[in-house]
């Protein structure tokens, strides 16, 4: 039988409110057997090993709502160009890479900054850096690949190639592309050159690998899978929504169930992409039917609706700065609440990415189209969004998940965005968060991992420390209000909260130990501040304090 175990001395915050705060946990089974006072707990399981957590903070695991785990798990071992700027800089970066890494057929890198050069980035800028083999950065967004010369004469798209609406190889004037990349079907040719085509299907195409990868391959993608839970328990993380995905990812989180391996509770969708026919929505259902346990669930489908801010390929309802570009949506509008009556018929949760309040709309028409109930249907990011449509969004139960890393200058994103590419008309409708729940919406926090660090603690900072922009609104919640986003507020947005998200016995064993009083650290320090201990299904899956 599992050891029962006791956390008494701690700054026990339940996120219940019936009984919101405790001084001790007791847990068996890997479920929560009592909480409350240190003589209560200890009655209720006398045999009990005891941890004393010295007044630290005691929370349910945090819920991170929408994050991309198997890239992220993956991307942990490629370059990683965070806050470098400069072509000196870059280039030094690329050629240390490269000489500690012979064997890659290509060299790709993460986190390369829209203004990386100061300029629009070309396939010669590349080149200058490294032109005697394929190198390609990814934006931080994970919507712009920049690739040199070798890169693209090895994937094939030198010459440009036909594209889905909304992906593009962009082309210059002597009629062979510049280097730029936008979206997954432009640059998923360059990533394919790393042999990990099959790990970017749930995503790029919706589609399944075929035939399905050996025993080994499976295997070496189970490493980066574990690598990437290994990771994200690092920062207290005990469940999770992944927001790309198909059946061989669940299939992968399976067999690291089997193996012991698996970290985290992972919520994996069926990807539905414009070019399909509705009759692929059986796979969704299928998915759904297979994958509904406690540590691998499936049940929802997630869409595109548009791109991103910094490429200027998020649908606006009104040009960007300067141009008279909008963007456009990559679902036809009446098509698109077709396609929600069809996935709400079947009784799954729909997630869309609509970052630009054209989208936002679009979105929100599709769902009011589907009809309510209660399949909590979330659009995620929600960058910009009309204030007319606002009060929508808590009227039809719609979720909005947002990630307080991406409000710029409120994390690792540059502030200029707001200026250059949002507009100083519009900062009073971007990354709203306090005007969405005093409107009704219901709120999910997370990071979008690999998108931004996945770290939950930097994530409260931004969240509580971001600027207001000029002219706008504070949009900040409270500490508590967004622990609740972290926790309970995210086991509820995926229908996980009769399993996890509170402090209550019967629920799961999930928690994390903050390494001090949360509620004493300055807001400013927040991000600098460990995780003592993670627990998830009474399993302690990271200790970066050692308690006997």
């Amino acid at each position: 039988m599992a050891e029962a175990v006791i956390i008494t001395n701690a700054r026990v915050l339940t996120m219940d409110a019936g009984r919101p705060r405790a001084e001790a946990l007791g847990y068996a089974g890997g479920r929560i057997v009592a909480v409350g006072t240190s003589a209560e707990v200890m009655a209720a399981l006398p045999q009990a090993r005891v941890i004393d957590a010295g007044g630290r903070t005691l929370l349910p695991g945090f819920v991170e709502s929408h994050l991309h785990l198997v890239l992220g798990g993956a991307e942990l071992s490629q370059l990683q160009l965070g806050a470098l700027h400069g072509f000196d800089a870059l280039k030094a970066a690329f050629e240390g890479y490269a000489a500690a890494h012979p064997e890659k057929a290509i060299l790709l890198a993460q986190g390369a900054s829209y203004e990386m050069l100061d300029a629009p980035v070309t396939r010669a800028d590349m080149d200058r850096v490294v032109a005697d083999r394929p190198i390609a950065m990814m934006s931080p967004d994970h919507h712009t690949v920049w690739a040199n010369t070798a890169a693209l004469k090895a994937a094939g798209i030198l010459n440009g190639a036909t594209m889905p609406h909304g992906h593009e190889v962009v082309m210059g004037p002597d009629g062979t592309a510049t280097g730029e990349l936008r979206e997954f079907e432009a640059f998923g040719p360059v990533l394919a050159l790393g042999g990990e085509a099959h790990l970017q299907l749930g995503i790029a195409t919706g589609g399944e690998p075929d035939p399905w990868p050996s025993e080994a391959t499976r295997a070496a993608d189970r490493d980066k899978v574990a690598a990437g839970l290994a990771h994200c328990a690092r920062h207290g993380i005990t469940s999770m929504v992944n927001m790309d995905g198909n059946r061989y990812t669940c299939a992968l989180l399976r067999e690291l169930e089997a193996e012991g391996r698996l970290t985290a509770r992972v919520k994996v969708p069926f990807h539905f992409k414009p070019h399909m026919d509705l009759g692929e929505l059986d796979r969704a259902s299928a998915m759904a039917a297979e994958y509904q346990g406690e540590w691998v669930t499936s049940g929802f489908v997630k869409m595109f609706m548009d791109g991103v801010v910094d490429s200027r390929t998020a649908y606006m309802l009104r040009p960007y700065p300067g141009t008279d570009v909008t963007g456009e949506p990559l679902f036809e509008p009446e098509r698109f609440k077709e396609i929600c009556r069809a996935i709400a018929v079947r009784g799954l949760q729909i997630a869309v990415h609509a970052i630009g309040d054209g989208a936002v709309r679009t979105t929100i028409d599709g769902y009011e189209a589907a009809g309510q109930g209660d399949l909590r249907h979330r659009i995620e990011h929600i960058e910009l969004i009309d204030k007319a449509d606002i009060p929508r969004i808590g009227a039809l139960g719609i979720v909005a998940s947002v990630q307080p890393p991406h409000a710029p200058g409120a994390m690792d994103f540059p502030l200029s965005t707001m200026s250059a590419v949002i507009g100083e008309n519009r900062f009073d409708d971007a990354y709203l968060c306090r005007t969405l729940v005093a409107a009704g919406a219901k709120v999910a926090f997370a990071s979008d991992w690999p998108v931004t660090d996945v770290s939950v603690m930097r994530g409260l900072q931004a969240a509580l420390t971001r600027p207001t922009y000029a002219g706008g609104v504070d949009q900040r919640l409270s500490l508590m209000d967004s622990l609740y986003a972290y926790t309970a507020g995210g086991a509820w947005t995926a229908h996980m909260e009769g399993l996890t998200g509170k402090l209550m016995a019967g629920l799961a064993a999930d928690l994390v130990m903050i390494d001090g009083d949360i509620e004493s650290i300055a807001p400013e320090a927040l991000g600098e501040t460990g995780i003592a201990l993670t627990i998830a299904g009474g399993k302690v899956t990271y200790e970066g304090v050692r308690f006997g």
